[in-house]
C-alpha cells in the first residue's frame, strides 16, 4: 500500500515534527551533553583498545586507533583526543557467531539507535541492512561479522567484562562454534528472549507507534496481558 509506505518510510528516513515534551527533554540533555560525551569517548576508545587485541576479533573500526585510515585526521579534528562513541568491529565466526554473541550480552541492550547514556549494540546485516542483497550490504560497508557498538557511560570495568565474559567462548578459529564457557560462570537465563525474537519485537512496536500513533502504542500495551503470546515471543 502506497500510503502506508509513504508514512512508515518518510518517518523512518526523515523523523516527524517534535512535541513540545520531546523539544524540553531535548534541551535538557543537551545541558550535559559535553560531559557525558567526555566519558562516551573515554569508554569507547578503552572498549576499542581491548577488542583490537582479543582473539575473537578480526578487525576494529574506530579513529581513535592508530591503526584506522584516518586517524591521523580524526585526531586533526575531534578535540582533546576524544573520538566518539561508536565502535565497529567484525567477530570471529561470522553471521552465527554475531548473533549469538549479541544473544548472550547482559549490560547492552539490542537497539539500532547511537548516543544512549547505556551501551547498545545491532548487528546490521540482519537488522537495519536486512532488506539490502548481500552485494548491497557490502557496497555499504556491512559485512556478516560486522558488529556495531554504541558504547555507554557505564562504569568501564562493567563495560569491558561483558564483552570480555560473552567473546571468551567464540572460536578463534573462523566459522567454529566452542562449548559454552565453565558452568561457573554465569550463564543467560533460559527465558531469555533470543535476538530474532527481541528483533521482531522492537519492529512491532515502532511500527504500531509511528503508523498508528503513540495513543495506540499505549492502547496495545495495555492488552499485551491477552496478548500474553505476542508480546512474550
Amino acid at each position: 500500500d502506497f500510503g502506508i509506505k509513504a508514512r512508515i518510510q518518510g518517518l523512518r528516513d526523515t523523523g516527524a515534527a517534535l512535541s513540545p515534551f520531546s523539544s524540553f527533554l531535548l534541551l535538557q540533555g543537551l545541558e550535559t551533553l559535553p560531559l557525558r560525551m567526555e566519558r562516551h569517548s573515554q569508554n569507547a576508545q578503552a572498549v576499542a583498545e581491548f577488542l583490537a587485541q582479543h582473539p575473537s576479533v578480526s578487525w576494529v573500526n574506530y579513529p581513535g586507533l592508530p591503526s584506522h585510515r584516518d586517524h591521523a585526521r580524526a585526531a586533526q579534528y575531534h578535540r582533546g583526543g576524544l573520538f566518539g562513541a561508536i565502535v565497529g568491529f567484525g567477530i570471529k565466526g561470522g553471521y552465527d557467531a554475531a548473533l549469538k554473541f549479541i544473544d548472550k550480552l547482559k549490560l547492552f541492550s539490542l537497539l539500532a539507535n547511537v548516543g544512549d547514556a547505556k551501551s547498545l549494540v545491532i548487528h546490521p546485516a540482519s537488522t537495519t541492512h536486512q532488506q539490502l542483497s548481500p552485494e548491497e550490504q557490502l557496497a555499504t560497508g556491512v559485512t556478516a561479522d560486522f558488529i556495531r557498538l554504541s558504547v555507554g557511560i557505564e562504569h568501564i570495568d562493567d563495560i569491558l567484562a561483558d564483552l570480555e565474559f560473552r567473546l571468551s567462548w567464540i572460536a578463534t578459529v573462523s566459522g567454529a562454534l566452542p562449548q559454552e564457557p565453565s558452568p561457573a560462570l554465569p550463564s543467560p537465563s533460559p527465558a531469555a528472549p533470543s535476538c530474532s525474537a527481541a528483533i521482531a519485537r522492537i519492529s512491532c512496536v515502532i511500527f504500531i507507534e509511528q503508523y498508528f500513533g503513540p495513543h495506540m502504542l499505549q492502547k496495545w500495551a495495555l492488552l499485551k496481558v491477552s496478548w500474553g503470546s505476542v508480546w512474550s515471543w
